[in-house]
């Protein structure tokens, strides 16, 4: 199996709806130019996460859709895969989502996002289905943010499901008096950037982990290798495309497809000592 070549979109936090579609345009430009198969962005980075101090008004479905389109077109015009953070709407609530684009500009489908962080439920309405993805015979999952960081099972549902990549999309930035990383993983660091390699170790997969690029963010994108090793990433705060060779035959499902899982669970009493 070929090297995959991946670019992750580390891009400034964006100022507007409008600004987040003209500013992932010139991403997925900027990936097919630099030889990329796939690009990845932040989680919702269209229209923009509404996380204090960027809090915005709910964008409506049209919009959503009219900026789904331009990615498309600019997918299709650069024929390269994307998966896009935007959010998308099925009920009344919108739903925090990646789009999975072809280079046809066709939709391969969404993964919504399954695991809500609790102060996203009155936001936003969980999805309920876990999807794999292809990209010429590579087969990738999603996990969005808090999912991937709290939740090890939906990585390891991906791999075992076949995804020898796992793409973890999230939004983090500095809050006021937090550590500042200069070093990836560091000890002093809260745990997010650990999870990284933890997820690709545990399940013997890649991982590919991409944020926005602001001042002090506590996390910056960076590819995993399937042993846990840190294979690149973006220095922290700078904005650019992350690109990355894997090699897809480095992913064997060995430890996840082991796993034994137990159909019941016995809870043994123990008896109080007597005095």
């Amino acid at each position: 199996m070929t090297r995959l070549r991946i670019a992750l979109a580390n891009l400034e936090i964006p100022e507007s709806p409008e600004d987040s579609v003209v500013r992932a345009e010139r991403a997925v430009r900027a990936a097919a130019a630099a030889d990329a198969r796939i690009v990845c962005f932040p989680e919702a980075y269209v229209p923009g996460y509404p996380w204090p101090p960027h809090s915005r008004k709910a964008v409506p479905a049209n919009f959503l859709e009219a900026a789904h389109e331009r990615i498309a077109l600019a997918a299709r015009e650069s024929h390269i895969y994307v998966v896009l953070g935007t959010e998308r709407y099925v009920s009344d609530k919108p739903r925090l989502t990646m789009l999975v684009l072809r280079p046809d500009g066709d939709r391969a489908g969404y993964q919504d996002k399954v695991q809500l962080d609790p102060e996203e439920d009155s936001t936003y309405e969980a999805g309920s289905d876990r999807r794999i993805f292809d990209v010429d015979g590579v087969r990738f999952g999603i996990v969005i943010c808090h999912e991937g960081f709290r939740y090890p099972e939906t990585v390891r549902w991906a791999v075992r499901n076949g995804a020898q990549l796992v793409f973890h999309p999230h939004y983090s930035e500095a809050e006021p008096g937090a550590f500042q990383p200069t070093d990836f993983a560091d000890p002093r660091n809260s745990f997010h950037e650990k999870a990284f390699l933890c997820r690709a170790a545990e399940n013997n997969c890649y991982v590919a982990a991409v944020n926005c690029a602001s001042p002090g963010s506590p996390t910056t994108s960076a590819v995993v290798r399937p042993d846990g090793t840190l294979l690149s990433h973006q220095p922290y705060g700078k904005p650019g495309l992350l690109v990355c060779d894997i090699d897809p035959a480095e992913a064997t499902p060995l430890l996840p497809q082991r796993l034994r899982t137990c159909e019941t669970a016995v809870v043994q009493e123990i008896p109080s000592r007597s005095t």
